[in-house]
């Protein structure tokens, strides 16, 4: 189990329970009270924030007494992690071992930038020919922009969901019929005057529908 620090949020600065230092920036939990780190004996650790993968695995790996520093997250109602905190020695000789190998990675990095780019190329175009095969009257050109901007990586739309990289033809309907309500109704006018979403997409329903059902019919047939 992780040793565990607290930073307190700004405009609650705690004071030690047993030496009474404080405003305190870390400090610990022990029997319901406050713990400053000199007491707790981790005084000596020096903190590492978050952001630095690497950094902070090769910190922890060479400290031999390290601990998780998190912050209460007011809005989110949950504890966050902030960083670490390591031993000064491990933390110069990870950083040490991060800048011998900082082109190494950098190369890597871009390699597999390099391949995800790839990767998505071809998930859009093979995510572009499902979707005209489910609706082979929808027009090209708006299949091709409907695969491409559904499968932006980091996006959280339907086309980078599991179901819908496996080509799952509920998710694409989904990402056809999100398309069609912003770009083909006035879904998006309804929303910035005022009307609620759920009420908003009813309104739509129909002309949604009305589309879907004629790009699925085969112009060749």
């Amino acid at each position: 189990m992780d040793l565990v620090v607290i930073e307190p949020e700004p405009h609650k600065r705690r004071h030690c329970a047993e030496c009474r230092q404080g405003p305190l920036r870390f400090h610990i939990p022990e029997f319901n009270a406050v713990i400053c780190l000199d007491c707790a004996d981790l005084a000596h650790l020096v903190y590492l924030p978050r952001g630095n993968a690497a950094l902070t695995r090769r910190s922890r790996e060479a400290s031999s007494l390290w601990a998780v520093v998190i912050r209460h997250n007011k809005r989110r109602k949950h504890y966050e992690r902030q960083g670490i905190l390591v031993e000064e020695t491990a933390l110069a000789h990870a950083e040490s071992s991060c800048l011998a190998d900082a082109d190494a990675r950098a190369r890597r990095r871009t390699r597999d930038a390099t391949r995800r780019a790839a990767e998505d190329v071809r998930f859009t175009a093979t995510l572009t020919t499902k979707i005209l095969r489910l609706f082979p009257s929808c027009p090209p050109h708006r299949a091709q922009a409907i695969a491409t901007h559904t499968s932006q990586r980091g996006s959280g739309r339907v086309g980078r969901s599991a179901a819908a990289r496996a080509l799952d033809e509920a998710a694409i309907t989904a990402a056809v019929r999100a398309a069609i309500r912003h770009e083909d109704t006035p879904y998006d006018t309804l929303l910035m005057s005022g009307v609620p979403r759920w009420k908003a997409r009813a309104r739509v329903a129909p002309a949604i529908e009305a589309v879907l059902t004629a790009w699925r019919v085969d112009a060749e047939n």
